[in-house]
């Protein structure tokens, strides 16, 4: 009986820990890029009361094991791509496939976001091109992009090449568009603001010749929505609060059967 407390309290905070991420993933449904999340979890160790035992043909042909409850073993990122929504600024861009745009934070350090919704920041007599924040967008060579303030007419190709048009008609090359991929995006740490930290596990970012043929093609005038899909999460936490819900009822039989063994003798 108290191994069946412990393991049904293991399991309310297994699934209290699934209704936190899933909270998560509703709470940012209307976010730019979001990736939903999903947890994961393993069974505990087992208790073996009584070992398989089979001589010459004959014995008990099974274990006796009792399992001790679960344990959350990850929280994945979902890296479907989600919906693009035609915006008509030319400033949104979203990447059609895989592919993470290059930001540099307050920092220095270089992060990665699917976040395309930039702005113009004037610095002095440029345009520089940044985030919403205001971190700089990098390009393929980790430098920041920058505008002359007469230019106008900003375009990107598919392959992320930026022109803008002179004040005398011309258009000009301004930059590439930094795009970089990952062997392992899961292995990405989250850091808010829809940005991304590479680590050891999600190895270090690759260009387009890393990943021939793997890398997504930019959208001009189009943003990415979040892959949330709010009747799944919301059929998964009701799954996940009626799981909370027997849980705490085998709490409740195991206190009563308790009870009735500690009144025995009265």
């Amino acid at each position: 009986m108290m191994r069946a407390l412990w393991s049904a309290a293991t399991g309310m905070t297994a699934q209290q820990l699934n209704v936190d991420v899933i909270a998560n993933n509703l709470a940012n449904v209307n976010t730019t890029a979001f990736k939903k999340e999903r947890a994961e979890f393993k069974d505990l160790i087992y208790q073996t009361l009584q070992r398989e035992n089979v001589y010459g043909g004959q014995g008990k042909p099974v274990n006796m094991q009792v399992g001790v409850g679960v344990r959350p073993s990850a929280i994945i990122k979902d890296f479907t791509e989600g919906s693009l929504q035609q915006t008509g600024n030319p400033l949104d861009f979203a990447l059609d496939g895989e592919g993470f745009f290059a930001v540099l934070g307050p920092d220095d350090k270089v992060y990665y976001t699917r976040d395309g919704s930039f702005k113009l920041s004037p610095e002095g007599s440029t345009l520089m091109l940044v985030t919403a924040d205001g971190y700089p967008v990098l390009d393929e060579s980790g430098n920041p992009i920058v505008f002359d303030s007469t230019e106008k007419d900003i375009a990107v190709s598919p392959l992320g090449v930026i022109t803008a048009k002179s004040p005398d008609g011309t258009t000009q090359e301004i930059a590439t568009l930094g795009i970089f991929n990952f062997e392992n995006p899961q292995g990405l740490l989250n850091v808010g603001s829809n940005l991304y930290e590479p680590t050891e596990a999600s190895g270090q970012a690759g260009t387009r010749d890393d990943f021939e043929g793997r890398m997504g093609k930019v959208m001009q005038g189009f943003l990415e929505t979040s892959n949330v899909q709010v009747v799944k999460e919301m059929v998964d936490m009701i799954a996940a609060q009626r799981a909370y819900e027997i849980n705490s009822k085998a709490i409740q039989a195991a206190d009563e059967m308790l009870g009735i063994a500690n009144n025995l003798r009265r």
